[in-house]
């Protein structure tokens, strides 16, 4: 920093005037020049040769550099934990010490290194420009990190927040971090500075907002596009009842709110969702344990960085839990040397997102020359010998002495790659190493775009181009955030508005093989971008699940309600726990688990099974039915045999027994009984407009012709048998005429009814629907119910009547006495029409109809039967007592006076 910011300090740190009167500054003035000039000193001092400069009191972190035109800086987890004492400030602190080397976490420190040699290399890429870089392992510690970061900005060892000690050469960005918790405030930092940061593993959805984080990109897709294609690989499956377990910060509480609002919004529920940690008690990772082994979730989502769920996966295994399958997200790093070989049992089968990866060309035979002379200043390179080749590197005599006694195998440089070859590595999986490579070419390309600038054509103001020996960090953004390019293998790369890049992710299967090792599968991909359907691509047939099977596992509350049942909420419980119940009656189901049934239309009705509306039986009393045969087989029959009566009675005319009660009324009984047997036809059959209409007034008119006709013989015996006396008065009523107009008087009052009835509430036919459930009646509607039981009454009145009259005159002499003929007939005829109705009333549909059918055959047969059957008997089989003298009672008298 400049003096003159410091005299200006100096100035602004001087009393007011009126301080001291005489506008000395006295003795307060000599202690701040002295200060002043122990900071000037200190400050403009910058080749490190007097003490501590530009630095802080605190502790030396150790890194990885190699020197360059350029370096690009990095703050990545070599090692997957740290061990720190808690602070008493009676001594000074002690820094914390890494822990947990893993070959796999040191790739991502080789891939960089790869791709940072490779860019050399190329001759046309970056002329005459060396790329460096300086790497600070963060223990997966949030001081670490912070630590490295500010190292980097300051270019020294020992960081001065807000300083640059160093101006050459320039950090043209930093990678890192790998996780989000340790990326955020490393993001803050850096975004205050606009100082380009890309991040290989960070997912947190926070990141993509460029008002927090403006220098913030990545080169995994951010956590929000996980989430999503994680709840969409759930739903994939059909997996409805899954448990949750998230890491303990900003990563797992946000992203398991989404994750399992967007279960929930696909159907599905989350039975429980538990926080796991690095720093946890144990007793925190049992009671995780045991809620885990509690619910019966057959399928558990990691949403939690490997070496957090490390201790809780060797717990299960302990604990013999199995049939679980894991689903991780994809910056869970399945890695078998983080993990014991029981924990391995655990993630058998198991299925995780990986971000979307490709082969690094160049990368193998890379690996296969690494030796101790090679990297000089590799921090890590001797820890990941000695693990690589089950070594000790012995630094004196006495550790010399000791690994003699305990028979530990020393390194002595000459070991080879190539002896064990590169399995260590697990290249079948380059998920955040291929990452880290994108991301070192993706600084590589900003610098090369920016050198190569055409002055009046460039980005900046007045189309001026950054020059390397004055660029600004903010410059390097700007072309950073603007890169799209292709690396060797064709994977083009580049960044949307938010610092993401395209969120494509391979769906991996961990597997055991059998020979113990450890296999990482492809088994498909997603798009969480492509249309719902399109959205994800996978061979489930390829997928080896946790219990051996190829058969994929299921996992439900309750088990899916097959067509013709809904599902009915179990309460207290997830939507997802359920009763499954048959639809009601009308109502069906034609899908799996569906919360409501469909009602089917009024002329529909369901199956057994509930699942499908069928087309309603429609119902009426046809002739094709066996019930419509017997019944006009029989109206038929009665009608000839009615016919047949006729005949006879009209050939025998002449004979005293159809002389009797006035044949003319016998006729127009045969004849009336005749169109009552036909009329029940007009029931028989599909009903229409005309036959609705007719029917009941064509029935009723017809039934009270014939009793009205009965009545009039009744009336004749009477009066035949009262009035003896041939010059008797009575007798002029038994002349046809005069009969006749008592027929018409009886009849009038129920024709007037029918013709009130037809032009009031005439029948008309109907399709209903209500009476039956599962079919529908086509039925004649009687329009007003009023008419029709006014007509059953008036004929009924008059029949008994008749039946009265008759009952009275049944002990009148003679040995033909009609009136006990139609004294039986009406009884028969009052009978049936009493039993009618009550019957007519209790049923429905064609029933109905074929009750009133019958009541008409059976009535009418009653009369016919009753009335005319003994006469034909006498007229065709007993001719003998067809004379006058036995049909008046005189042959009975003049035997008896014989005797």
């Amino acid at each position: 920093m400049e003096a003159a910011t410091y005299l200006t300090l100096l100035r602004l740190r001087l009393p007011p005037a009126d301080a001291n009167s005489d506008g000395s500054h006295g003795s307060w003035m000599l202690p701040r020049v002295q200060e002043l000039s122990s900071i000037l000193g200190r400050v403009t001092t910058g080749d490190g040769s007097h003490g501590r400069t530009c630095a802080l009191n605190i502790w030396k972190q150790e890194c990885y550099s190699k020197d360059g035109d350029v370096l690009i800086g990095a703050s990545l987890a070599v090692h997957a934990a740290h061990a720190s004492s808690e602070p008493t400030f009676t001594e000074e602190p002690r820094p914390l010490s890494c822990e947990g080397f893993y070959i796999r976490y040191y790739r991502v420190v080789l891939a960089m290194v790869f791709a940072i040699e490779e860019i050399n290399q190329t001759p046309d890429f970056l002329p005459n420009i060396t790329l460096g870089f300086r790497i600070f392992d963060s223990c997966i510690s949030e001081k670490q990190a912070l630590r490295g970061t500010l190292e980097l900005l300051s270019g020294k060892v020992g960081a001065v927040p807000g300083y640059s000690c160093s101006t050459r050469p320039l950090v043209a960005g930093i990678l890192g971090e790998t996780l989000s918790s340790l990326t955020i405030p490393m993001a803050r930092i850096l975004g205050v500075l606009h100082y380009p940061q890309i991040s290989h593993s960070a997912s947190i959805s926070t990141l993509s907002d460029k008002l927090q984080f403006p220098s913030f990109l990545r080169t995994l897709p951010g956590n929000t596009v996980q989430n999503v294609a994680l709840a969409q690989l759930i739903g994939h499956f059909g997996w409805s009842w899954v448990g949750m377990v998230i890491s303990d910060d900003d990563v797992g509480l946000q992203g398991g709110q989404q994750v399992k609002k967007l279960i929930e919004e696909n159907g599905g529920c989350v039975a429980f969702m538990e926080r796991i940690h690095l720093r946890y008690s144990m007793e925190k990772v049992w009671r995780v344990f045991n809620v885990i082994r509690r619910h019966s979730v057959k399928v558990v989502i990691i949403l939690s960085a490997a070496p957090q769920v490390k201790l809780l996966l060797e717990i299960i295994y302990d604990q013999n839990v199995t049939g679980k399958t894991w689903i991780f997200s994809a910056y869970f790093r399945i890695s078998p040397g983080l993990f014991a070989c029981q924990a391995w049992r655990i993630l058998n089968g198991t299925l995780g997102l990986k971000p979307f990866t490709n082969t690094i060309s160049g990368f193998e035979d890379f690996l296969l020359q690494l030796h101790p002379g090679r990297f000089p200043g590799d921090i890590f390179f001797r820890r990941f010998w000695e693990k690589t080749f089950s070594c000790r590197w012995l630094e004196n005599t006495t550790m010399e002495l000791e690994h003699l006694a305990t028979q530990v195998v020393s390194c002595s440089g000459n070991e080879t790659m190539a002896e064990i070859g590169v399995s260590m590595f697990e290249l079948n999986d380059l998920s955040f190493t291929y990452q880290v490579y994108l991301a070192v070419h993706a600084l590589a390309h900003a610098v090369n775009t920016l050198i190569n600038c055409i002055p009046g054509q460039g980005p900046f103001t007045n189309g001026t181009c950054a020059y390397l020996s004055d660029i600004h960090h903010w410059q390097i953004l700007h072309y950073l955030k603007n890169q799209q390019f292709k690396t060797r293998s064709g994977h083009e790369i580049f960044f949307d508005e938010n610092g993401d890049p395209p969120p494509f992710f391979d769906i991996m299967n961990f597997g055991i093989s059998e020979d113990e090792g450890f296999q990482l599968l492809k088994v498909g991909s997603i798009d969480p971008r492509d249309p719902r359907g399109k959205d994800i691509s996978i061979s489930s047939g390829s997928i080896l699940w946790s219990d051996g099977s190829s058969e994929v596992p299921r996992s439900l509350c309750s088990e899916s309600c097959p067509p013709g049942y809904r599902k009915a909420p179990k309460e207290g419980k997830p939507v997802c726990c359920f009763d499954c119940v048959l639809c009601s009656q009308g109502e069906i189901s034609n899908g799996t688990d569906k919360v409501k049934c469909i009602k089917c239309p009024d002329d529909q009705w369901p199956n057994e099974r509930h699942d499908e509306c069928i087309q309603k039986v429609v119902e009426f009393l046809s002739y094709e039915e066996p019930l419509g045969v017997l019944l006009s087989v029989s109206a038929s029959t009665l009608t000839l045999l009615t016919a047949l009566i006729l005949l006879v009675f009209i050939k025998y005319r002449a004979t005293p027994i159809a002389k009797a009660n006035n044949r003319g009324l016998s006729y127009l009984l045969l004849v009336a009984l005749m169109f009552c047997f036909l009329c029940s036809f007009m029931f028989i059959g599909r009903p229409k407009k005309l036959t609705c209409q007719l029917r009941q007034a064509v029935f009723g008119v017809i039934f009270t012709i014939s009793v009205s006709a009965v009545l009039t013989k009744t009336i004749i015996v009477v009066i035949a048998f009262k009035a003896t006396n041939p010059s008797s008065a009575a007798r002029r009523w038994l002349g046809f005429r005069r009969l006749c107009w008592i027929i018409f008087l009886s009849c009038l009052l129920q024709v007037l009814i029918c013709v009130a009835w037809l032009l009031t509430h005439p029948p008309y036919p109907e399709l209903n629907m209500k009476s039956y459930n599962e079919k529908i009646i086509f039925e004649c509607n009687e329009g007003d119910p009023i008419f029709f039981y006014c007509m059953l009454g008036y004929m009924g009145l008059l029949a008994t009547v008749s039946f009265i009259v008759a009952f009275v005159s049944r002990n009148l002499p003679g040995s033909f006495n009609e009136a006990k003929l139609i004294t039986f007939s009406m009884l028969m005829f009052v009978s049936v029409w009493i039993s009618f109705i009550p019957a007519y009333l209790s049923t429905r549909g064609k029933y109905m109809v074929a009750v009133e059918v019958f009541a008409i055959l059976c009535s009418s047969a009653g009369l016919l039967g009753c009335i005319f059957f003994p006469k034909c008997y006498i007229i065709l089989l007993r001719p003998s007592a067809n004379i006058r003298e036995h049909v008046t009672g005189r042959a009975s008298s003049m035997s008896k006076k014989k005797k």
